[in-house]
């Protein structure tokens, strides 16, 4: 967590606070903003650079934020080329980011937020950036509703209907709400059994597909480079009572040790393009190095007669920003073979959000399973 401290004047008084923003760095420069601030002169006054920390109400607070979002989304791209539309709308979003970011409110000792009607959100804060954090902070308005947002989803959990169970993913940790690609794996393990064989799952996540090739049978030992995921699937393990079934360990794609596997499994993230955050670290790929490491390791960690698994989506295909065949491509360029093809069709709201500037893409796209033999 940062140690910067920001300063700014409130009134005729300075203060200072340490910045505790998980997405974005410290301001330069801060000033104040309350109850009668208009949408319009606050986007007037963070797209000079300005960042405002909010003094009044709390919940007018989250109607400003609000009001300046929906002036934003107003402004979306247009185009018929879908690598430059895509281009134009990931510039557009980080752009929205960066801008509804410097909407700020103070943080004090316990977590508390001392503005009126401001809910507890001390739990949520120590789950999101540790209990050791420097107080009084800094927060934007938007990583505080995030870090909420992803308590209820940590205590309520989200459902998996291949587990027929929940999930319980921590801040940071993308969440399973595709269920596509868990269902591809669980319907993969009843064609091809994996019970009794050992197994990875390289980038695990929340652990959603260890769980389902342990409750098939296998012996399975799941990584990721994210200490939050890392956490999240020991956490989620043993809640499912796969504690014994499941090694989680903290690893870039595979463990150290250069032990081998009968089935390596990884659902990669999916588009080729920087990833701005841990979280968008599932997401996002930069120039589809981890997709490419992968496939060029996977011969060297297989046990004799051992394959892979690799589910992912065809959108970045679609769009324009991987060549159509890179799969078979980077497969057969680590000596590969694609023994076999399985897809489904989204089932995600973003692929029915005819809003979207994307949608005619999304509502396309595929997620597919390749079964990958030396």
């Amino acid at each position: 967590m940062s140690e910067v401290a920001v300063t700014w004047r409130e009134g005729s008084a300075e203060r200072s606070a340490y910045w505790l923003g998980v997405s974005s760095p410290p301001p330069r420069r801060v000033g104040t903003a309350d109850d009668r601030t208009t949408a319009a002169v606050a986007l007037a006054r963070v797209r000079s650079g300005e960042a405002l920390v909010y003094t009044g109400d709390f919940r007018n607070a989250r109607q400003l934020l609000a009001a300046m979002s929906r002036r934003l989304e107003g402004r979306r791209p247009t185009g018929r080329d879908p690598a430059t539309l895509w281009r134009a709308e990931r510039e557009h979003r980080r752009r929205e980011h960066d801008l509804l970011g410097r909407i700020l409110v103070p943080i004090e000792e316990g977590f508390r937020v001392p503005l009126r009607h401001a809910p507890d959100v001390a739990t949520p804060m120590a789950e999101a950036v540790g209990p050791e954090a420097r107080v009084p902070g800094l927060l934007p308005l938007r990583d505080l509703l995030g870090m909420v947002g992803a308590h209820e989803w940590r205590r309520k959990g989200v459902a998996v209907p291949a587990l027929e169970a929940r999930v319980h993913p921590h801040y940071g940790v993308y969440a399973p709400v595709r269920g596509e690609y868990v269902e591809l794996v669980a319907d993969a393990v009843r064609s091809w059994p994996v019970e009794g064989k050992r197994v990875l799952d390289a980038g695990t996540g929340t652990g959603v597909l260890a769980f389902v090739l342990a409750r098939a049978g296998a012996h399975v030992v799941a990584t990721d480079i994210e200490p939050r995921a890392v956490a999240c699937a020991r956490d989620n393990a043993s809640r499912l009572g796969l504690g014994d079934r499941v090694e989680v360990l903290e690893a870039d794609l595979f463990p150290d040790g250069g032990a081998s596997f009968d089935l390596v499994v990884s659902n990669p993230p999916w588009l080729p393009d920087v990833a701005r955050s841990p979280l968008e670290r599932a997401v996002y790929d930069p120039e589809g190095s981890f997709l490419a490491r992968l496939l060029a390791t996977v011969p060297q960690r297989l046990a004799p007669g051992g394959e892979a698994w690799i589910v992912i989506s065809d959108l970045a295909e679609r769009l324009g920003l991987r060549p159509m065949d890179a799969i078979e491509v980077l497969a057969q360029r680590a000596g590969l073979r694609i023994a076999d093809v399985r897809e489904t069709r989204p089932s995600h709201a973003r692929a029915a959000d005819t809003r979207d500037p994307l949608h005619r893409f999304r509502a396309a796209e595929l997620t597919r399973l390749f079964r990958l033999v030396p």
